[in-house]
């Protein structure tokens, strides 16, 4: 039992921490905070081309405190255009992570997509790479 008896609470943050951990270490990075930020930027780029069916689908895989911040800011019928190519798609986290001193562009990008082929089922990251057009789908290693 944890000490404040919410397990559920305890346990996404235990395994949020195993994530970031995780994506800091795959960087090389020293900064956790920046690391989140990154998986958190891509996550919402990629849920932007997302059909409702299939985010549901992905997010029901992601801890708890990810979710939430995979939804935060998200309006339905405010999404953006999606960018139909690799370069759009990365500037626009480049734009978000510029005050990251780490990062290094889409070869960043491409470490949260291994993580997320890391933690996630490969069929559920075969069916997100289908949703996304060849030029960004190209940047998301097939998982293995």
């Amino acid at each position: 039992m944890s000490a404040q008896g919410l397990e559920a609470i305890d346990h996404t943050v235990h395994v949020t921490h195993e994530w970031i951990n995780e994506l800091t270490a795959r960087l090389d990075w020293g900064s956790k905070r920046s690391a989140l930020r990154l998986l958190r930027c891509t996550l919402h780029r990629v849920r932007d081309h997302l059909l409702t069916d299939e985010l549901a689908q992905f997010s029901a895989q992601l801890p708890l405190l990810i979710r939430g911040m995979f939804f935060e800011g998200w309006m339905p019928k405010r999404t953006p255009i999606k960018e139909r190519h690799a370069e759009d798609f990365t500037d626009a986290i480049g734009d978000q992570m510029r005050e990251a001193d780490d990062y290094r562009g889409p070869q960043d990008i491409r470490h949260v997509f291994d993580l997320l082929n890391n933690r996630l089922s490969e069929g559920e990251i075969r069916d997100i790479r289908a949703c996304l057009p060849e030029p960004i789908r190209a940047l998301w290693p097939d998982p293995m």
